[in-house]
């Protein structure tokens, strides 16, 4: 789960990272409410989740009250690369010296954790990693230790920290791990870590997320910070329903067990569309072990529910879970579905009792369901029927 900067703030406050105070707003009165109670020059910026908020017009100074309301009453409603802004965060000035970045992140490659580091912050990550790769230290971070003052002190030497800032910014830096630490995150950044005027180092904007495997039984507090309503409605059914499902941008539908096999159905689906109108994965839907008639259901009741989706790809390996137990389920499913469905299904089923599974459709003989003895078959025809 991803935060909003506002968020990413108060975790910041609540482990003594130094932060600005930020109030947030949802209307321009009370945007200008809010620069009322800090006092002197506030930045007004739009809380949305994803980057380039200034060039976009998502970020304004406001020198009063007024400046602060009109700032706001521009941003609110702006689309930033498809996310419309709701809120605001009237925060802090800062007189700005100069600017570093700092990040911790989850290394899944070489299972381990990673620190990114440099004392050229401001400027987008990804632009400076390309463009001047030298000025990013890439410290590893062993999981059993984390980060202390020895380790911060050597990931910001690293970085090229001056000496006389070095001792600053290391205490920083064990503060934001233990952000990260403490609330199960996979990344904390902030971009930039600023050296004021005045000599404070001040996390001046964080961007956080949390692993959501950890926030059913160590942080059930996190179901706080979850914004429901920018959900996406077919993702938020789906996860009430304990399927894991993502949404893509396409016209067939997938249902797999495993997500190896998911994935694999993708890019198979994705190379057949290019034969029947480029058509694409409408999803990634992993049903795990179970088929059973409630789960297939659910899984179909939520696809059916998009209507990009022009058909259905179920493509399944039957294990554990018998191909009988798997055909059981979709015929049940359809019927327990009734009118809702009524999108043409492509079953591919192989593994344990694959022949068995294969005579129960048969003899269901529903007509929106059609058989594919392979992957490949399977997804050809269901793209074809997308297409048609």
């Amino acid at each position: 789960m991803d935060l909003y900067e506002y968020q990413a703030r108060d975790l910041f406050e609540k482990y003594e990272v130094p932060v600005l105070a930020g109030i947030v707003a949802e209307t321009p009165e009370e945007a200008k409410a809010a620069a009322e109670k800090i006092g002197g020059v506030v930045v007004v910026k739009a809380q949305v989740k994803t980057g380039g908020r200034g060039k976009a017009g998502g970020v304004k100074v406001a020198k009063t009250p007024e400046e602060a309301y009109e700032a706001a009453q521009a941003i609110l409603g702006l689309d930033i690369k498809g996310h419309v802004v709701k809120r605001v965060m009237v925060a802090q000035g800062a007189r700005i010296a100069q600017e570093f970045y700092f990040s911790v992140l989850l290394d899944r490659a070489n299972r381990s954790y990673l620190s990114l580091c440099s004392v050229e912050g401001g400027m987008e990550i990804e632009v400076l990693a390309v463009e001047k790769p030298e000025a990013l230290a890439r410290v590893e971070v062993n999981p059993l230790r984390g980060i202390d003052k020895e380790k911060a002190v050597e990931i910001a030497t690293a970085a090229n920290f001056p000496a006389e800032l070095i001792e600053k910014v290391s205490d920083v830096f064990v503060k934001l791990y233990n952000v990260y630490k403490g609330e199960d995150a996979t990344l904390v950044e902030v971009n930039p870590l600023v050296l004021t005027e005045e000599g404070d180092v001040i996390a001046l904007d964080g961007k956080v997320s949390l692993d959501e495997n950890a926030s059913e039984i160590r942080h059930p507090e996190h179901e706080e910070l979850e914004d429901k309503d920018a959900a996406d409605p077919l993702e938020a059914k789906a996860k009430a329903a304990g399927l894991n499902y993502v949404k893509l941008d396409g016209e067939v539908g997938i249902i797999g067990n495993g997500a190896g096999l998911v994935m694999s159905t993708l890019d198979v689906v994705a190379y057949a569309g290019e034969n029947h109108g480029n058509v694409k994965p409408a999803n990634f839907l992993d049903i795990g072990g179970g088929a059973s008639a409630t789960i297939m259901a659910a899984g179909l009741d939520v696809i059916l529910g998009d209507e990009q989706v022009k058909s259905v790809f179920v493509n399944v390996f039957g294990g554990i879970t018998s191909c009988v137990a798997v055909a059981d389920g979709i015929v049940k499913a359809l019927e327990i579905l009734g009118e809702a469905a009524s999108k043409p299904l492509v079953v591919r089923l192989d593994g344990n009792q694959v022949e068995e599974g294969r005579a129960i459709l048969a003899a269901a003989n529903h007509p929106l369901v059609t058989l594919a003895a392979g992957m490949d078959e399977g997804a050809d025809k269901a793209a074809a029927l997308a297409n048609a």
